[in-house]
């Protein structure tokens, strides 16, 4: 298990997935005129769902390499999770945008899902890589 360069992908992307968990990617600076009432808080689980899942579905994943069609599947969902991360804080910033006129920046943090998905396509291309060479040396056999 731990031989495979696959693992070692899928452990940084768990590595960089749990750091996610505990930095703000984005910041707002809100104007000083807003008040307290104005504002209002609203929900980002959606984000928070996805900021925990990629890790979480990674560090699954590291334990399914005896099955590793199932393996590359689930990474590729995973990516998917990465690409989604980015729809969902690009929805999250236009809203806060367009209702409260704040000024954000992107934290260096922001780049962790792109990392995550760069290194779980890396992993998808040495699972399918593996698969196809077992299915070779069962051909020869």
């Amino acid at each position: 298990m731990i031989q495979r360069i696959q693992t070692l992908y899928l452990f940084l992307v768990v590595v960089l997935g749990v750091l996610l968990c505990f930095f703000a990617p984005v910041t707002y600076v809100y104007p000083e005129n807003l008040t307290i009432g104005e504002l209002q808080v609203f929900s980002k689980w959606p984000l928070a769902v996805i900021t925990i899942a990629i890790p979480l579905i990674a560090a699954v994943d590291i334990f399914l390499f005896k099955h590793r069609i199932l393996q590359a599947r689930v990474n590729i969902v995973n990516a998917f999770l990465c690409i989604g991360w980015y729809a969902i804080c690009f929805v999250y910033i236009w809203f806060e945008k367009q209702n409260f006129n704040v000024d954000w920046y992107v934290t260096i943090w922001a780049a962790i899902p792109l990392v995550c998905l760069v290194l779980t396509m890396m992993a998808v291309r040495r699972i399918l890589r593996d698969e196809a060479l077992v299915r070779a040396a069962d051909r020869i056999r």
